[in-house]
This record gives structure tokens, C-alpha cells and sequence, in this order.
């Protein structure tokens, strides 16, 4: 008898653990491939990816690529052989997916681009972003209004940055800015210094750092020593602006008599915010990754039911093959002024972050 219950035991057990692993395989595979962890912004996008997602019941499959693009290609095609059924993916080269974008679609995968268009595929389904175009727009606009220059105010001395050439937002966010800032470039309010103003010139790859720096090292050394001022720099975001701000500082700027100019930046990272409190940096665009992890979330709910992902725009984004169905979030600005609401208020960060 004894025999028996220890058998009839056993049995159960190995009944339970079985039914546990049904349950566990039969939730939903999301793979989340994100470009890099050296990037705190990065690292926010997946944990709030990952927490949403698992939160709704999903299986996520979470990877960061280093930056390197054949690294996110592997890692993606190993996505598909677990049996992700969605893959949401912030490209490091948007036009290096094409092939295994191709597998994906022939498993039927749904793939749904993260803040930066996957171009030259017909192999995308939907792009969930903030209003690009409108960040830019705001870093002109910021620009505008503390320089005065709808009030006549000017000529201003600046220099433009934009971001890496093979990002296709680095695009938009230089459109947006020069949309406000050239009209006051042709009538000579704002000059910039070494008249180099095209994108291709002035576009830093990799949004790195260093390279930033390097590039304000030379525009300093060529054409502002001997205490030539300089009122603004245009960066796209705060990668850049850590860049800018260190050469700057390298060079005897945020002194009385020789000032910080305005920088503009945008992620809000943790060490742009202390230097916008310390009066080093002007203003971040924030763009609030819980509201977009939110909204990739909807998406994956709906295509998994079967039902279309919710968008708000049709036209923006032509990937070179296709018009992308979009989702665009709203982003804000964060400065000196704001940030406490913006940042603190809201949850985003604590107080203690910011010391």
C-alpha cells in the first residue's frame, strides 16, 4: 500500500511539473532586440518592454547588441528559432535587415520597429516612435525663444550637430530644427561660424560621444579661441551634448565672462539632467518610455488577437519600400526650469538620481 501511495505520488508530481511546462510554453514569445546598454535611454526602453510585456502575460526574450550589427542580427535569428511570434526591434543600421527580416516574414513573424524606422523591407508591420520631426522642432524652437529672435533680436554666433547618418530619425530631428532655424540663417540673425550646415557635414556616426567632442575640439580651435563668443550649439540629442559640453568646458567656458551657450540635447540621461541644473546644458527633449513601451505593448496585444495595432499616422514614414504604419508619441522639453515636474513629479526619476 505503501508502495502504491509513493507511486501515486510520484505520478502527480510528474503530472503537475508537466502541466506547469504546458503552461509556460504555451505563453506568447516576444523578442525585444534593443541596440546597446552604454546608452542609459537603452536601458530603460527594454526593462520597461520586458515588465509591460510579462505584466500581460508574454514571454520576452530580451537582447542588447553592443552596437554592432551583425551582433543584432544574430541575435534576432536566433528570435525567430526560439519561435518568437513578434519581434520589436530598435535597429542599429536600419537598412542591415532586410535578409533576416525576409525569415522572419516567411514564419510568419510580426515585426514592429522601435523609435528608429527599419528602411528598404516590406518585411515591417508597424513603427510605434515619438513625433520626430517635432523634436526637432522643439530644439529650434527653444532656440528661438531664448535668443529673442522673433522680437528682431540678433545676429547670434552657433554651430550645428546633427546625429548618425545611418539612423533615419537623425533626418527628422535635423528637418525639424532647420525648419525653425534656417529662415533666421538666411536673413543673417543666426551665423554659424563655419558655415557648415548640411546634414552630411555636421552628422556625427554612432551618436557618439567622443566623436562630438573631437568635432567641437576642432570648431573651437578653428574658429572661437582668443574668447570669441559663441550663443548657441544645436544637438540632437544628449550624447552629443555630454560631447559638446566637455569640450566646451575644456576650453574655459561657464565662467561670468565666458558662458555656457545654449545647448540643446535629448533622453533626458541622468548626467545631461545635472548638467541642465548645473546651468551646463540648456534643455532635454524628454520622451517618455514607459508611454511608448505602453503603446508596443497594445500593439503585440492586438496583432496577437488578431486585430490591427493601433496607429495615428499613415504618411510620415516611407522606409524606401513602404509607407510604415506609425504610432507618434508627444515628447516635451525638460529644462532647469521644468525638470522637477517633468522628471521627479511624474516617477521618471528620484530626486537622489540627480545629486
Amino acid at each position: 500500500m505503501k508502495k502504491i501511495i509513493i507511486s501515486l505520488l510520484a505520478f502527480v508530481m510528474i503530472f503537475s511539473l508537466v502541466g506547469c511546462n504546458k503552461k509556460a510554453s504555451n505563453k506568447i514569445l516576444v523578442g525585444v532586440a534593443m541596440p546597446t546598454q552604454s546608452l542609459q535611454r537603452w536601458n530603460q526602453d527594454g526593462s520597461n518592454m520586458k515588465k509591460q510585456l510579462e505584466e500581460k502575460g508574454y514571454q520576452v526574450d530580451l537582447q542588447y547588441a553592443n552596437n554592432d550589427v551583425n551582433t543584432q542580427i544574430q541575435q534576432l535569428e536566433n528570435m525567430i528559432t526560439k519561435g518568437c511570434k513578434v519581434l520589436v526591434i530598435a535597429s542599429i543600421d536600419g537598412s542591415a535587415l532586410t535578409d533576416v527580416l525576409k525569415k522572419a516574414a516567411d514564419n510568419d513573424i510580426r515585426v514592429i520597429a522601435y523609435d528608429r524606422l527599419i528602411m528598404n523591407t516590406e518585411d515591417v508591420d508597424y513603427y510605434a516612435t515619438f513625433d520626430n520631426f517635432k523634436v526637432g522642432v522643439i530644439q529650434g524652437r527653444y532656440i528661438e525663444e531664448k535668443l529673442g529672435l522673433k522680437e528682431g533680436n540678433g545676429p547670434f554666433i552657433g554651430e550645428l550637430f546633427a546625429g548618425s547618418p545611418d539612423d533615419n530619425n537623425a533626418t527628422f530631428f535635423y528637418n525639424g530644427a532647420m525648419s525653425i532655424l534656417q529662415p533666421y540663417i538666411n536673413d543673417g540673425k543666426l551665423v554659424i561660424t563655419s558655415k557648415q550646415t548640411d546634414f552630411t557635414t555636421i552628422a556625427i556616426q554612432g551618436w557618439d560621444s567622443a566623436k562630438a567632442q573631437a568635432r567641437m575640439d576642432n570648431l573651437i580651435t578653428a574658429h572661437y579661441a582668443g574668447g570669441k563668443k559663441l550663443d548657441f550649439v544645436l544637438s540632437p540629442n544628449d550624447s552629443l551634448a555630454i560631447g559638446i559640453v566637455t569640450s566646451l568646458k575644456n576650453a574655459g567656458f561657464g565662467t561670468a565672462s565666458k558662458p555656457y551657450p545654449i545647448i540643446t540635447g535629448q533622453d533626458c540621461d541622468k548626467p545631461n539632467v545635472i548638467a541642465m541644473i548645473n546651468g551646463q546644458q540648456s534643455m532635454s527633449i524628454f520622451k517618455d518610455t514607459r508611454t511608448l513601451a505602453s503603446k508596443v505593448v497594445e500593439m503585440v496585444d492586438a496583432l496577437m488577437k488578431g486585430e490591427e495595432a493601433p496607429i495615428n499616422d499613415t504618411e510620415t514614414y516611407n522606409n524606401g519600400v513602404k509607407t510604415v504604419p506609425s504610432f507618434l508619441c508627444d515628447p516635451v522639453y525638460a529644462d532647469a526650469n521644468n525638470y522637477k515636474e517633468i522628471l521627479i513629479d511624474s516617477g521618471y526619476y528620484k530626486e537622489s538620481d540627480l545629486q
